[in-house]
């Protein structure tokens, strides 16, 4: 008699997923994976696991581009945007709220571009290159 274990490997066989458990040790992939499956299936739920809803990622080869449609009553004097290379943090949002955003992609925090129109702000950011190198490091003794 096959496990439950068995029937599941033999679902994902025949899903076409990319095989072998190297690659869960890339957590893009199983994240991506993810994000496609909910953004198919439940495109409410997905909007909120990316930060409430309110943002829209699009990606070209060097860049990141992000649009967060801001809350009504947002002051722009209030308004401050803050970058890390995965994700964003928005403060002075209505009622002193905040708002962090994971990003599709690692970027460079500090080459971005922001503009506000219409109550949507545009933020563009520079992806980080990925270095595959090996790099040797000297071991002591």
């Amino acid at each position: 008699m096959a496990s439950k274990w068995d029937d599941m490997e033999r679902w994902m066989e025949r899903q076409q997923l990319p095989k072998g458990f190297e690659l869960l040790r890339e957590p893009d992939w199983v994240e991506q994976y993810v994000r496609k499956m909910m953004t198919k299936s439940l495109p409410e739920a997905a909007g909120a696991l990316i930060g409430g809803g309110s943002a829209t990622f699009s990606e070209t080869r060097h860049f990141v581009h992000v649009k967060i449609n801001l809350p009504n009553g947002y002051d722009k004097e209030l308004l401050r945007l803050f970058v890390r290379e995965d994700r964003l943090r928005l403060d002075g949002l209505p009622g002193g709220k905040s708002e962090t955003i994971k990003l599709p992609k690692l970027v460079k925090p500090r080459v971005c571009k922001t503009l506000v129109k219409n109550d949507v702000l545009h933020v563009k950011l520079q992806k980080r290159p990925t270095n595959r190198n090996y790099h040797e490091a000297i071991v002591r003794f």
